[in-house]
């Protein structure tokens, strides 16, 4: 049985699609299970991770588990727990911000899923880690901000990330639960493609191609894009997110490898067929 902790989450929401379409046995943790909204024979269970207590019943039978985690969670409670069920390995969505070894880590990004993965591995139970860099939900959050008419405006138009598709994501946690061969690596899934340095505005023009509209992209201060991303979500968060992408402009792109190939069988799925899919998000 594989546990998805975070599964009504981005992630987590896909990664329990593709093991249920596998075949596989998942169970799925919800504070609200009849809203949870998963395919036909997951089994949704009720738990919190800010109350422990209610993780028992979750964890029953279990042999791996996928976690995704809000940012700031205190994971440890669930990991005691985890160790008492028997789990046998604990998949990870990190994020690619860790430097390793790192002592402190450049971010508040960066220092928390470096402090997740070493409560993990002090566990003693198997673990791999999927390092996560940019993914194109999160790049679409950031950078194709309609403000009206078809200018998209949004900071650092001269960034450069191989965004990932969170179907890629999902299919490499699939192909790693269950299989000794993976436990205790490290996987850095990235997109199909070397990124330029106007990133943002392609991610543009492709939308605008698949919408049949001349979207243009605008530079906007990092300051107003902090102002209003931290309305609703931890200002350091938002701030390190933000840093993480001055980090890439004017810079060359982060290497491009065949994770996603090697692990699912299939080319990295490249952002225009993100667009594809999400196209009624934007409509």
């Amino acid at each position: 049985m594989i546990l998805v902790i975070g599964a009504t989450a981005h992630f987590g929401r896909r990664t329990v699609e593709v093991l249920a379409s596998g075949g596989r046995r998942v169970r799925a943790l919800s504070r609200t299970p009849e809203l949870a909204g998963l395919p036909e024979g997951v089994e949704v269970v009720h738990g919190d991770l800010v109350r422990p207590e209610t993780l028992g019943p979750a964890l029953d039978g279990v042999t791996e588990m996928f976690l995704v985690l809000p940012h700031g969670v205190d994971v440890q409670p669930l990991l005691d727990r985890v160790r008492q069920a028997g789990v046998r390995q604990i998949v990870f969505l990190s994020s690619g911000a860790v430097a390793e070894g790192g002592d402190p880590q450049s971010d508040v990004i960066a220092a928390h899923h470096a402090r997740v993965e070493r409560e993990i591995r002090a566990t003693g139970v198997a673990w791999t880690f999927l390092r996560l860099y940019v993914p194109a939900i999160g790049s679409s959050s950031r950078a194709m901000r309609f403000q009206g008419g078809d200018v998209v405006r949004g900071p650092h138009a001269a960034v450069a990330a191989a965004v990932a598709h969170e179907r890629d994501v999902a299919e490499v946690a699939a192909a790693v639960l269950g299989e000794a061969e993976h436990f205790g690596r490290i996987y850095e899934p990235t997109g199909p493609r070397t990124p330029t340095q106007t990133e943002h505005v392609e991610q543009v023009v492709l939308l605008g191609r698949a919408l049949v509209r001349e979207l243009s992209f605008e530079e906007v201060a990092e300051q107003i894009t902090q102002q209003q991303l931290s309305q609703f979500m931890d200002a350091d968060f938002v701030g390190a997110l933000l840093e993480l992408m001055v980090g890439t402009a004017g810079k060359p792109a982060l290497a491009v490898n065949d994770t996603v190939a090697k692990l699912t069988g299939h080319p990295a799925r490249p952002f225009a067929q993100w667009v594809a899919d999400h196209l009624a998000d934007f409509r």
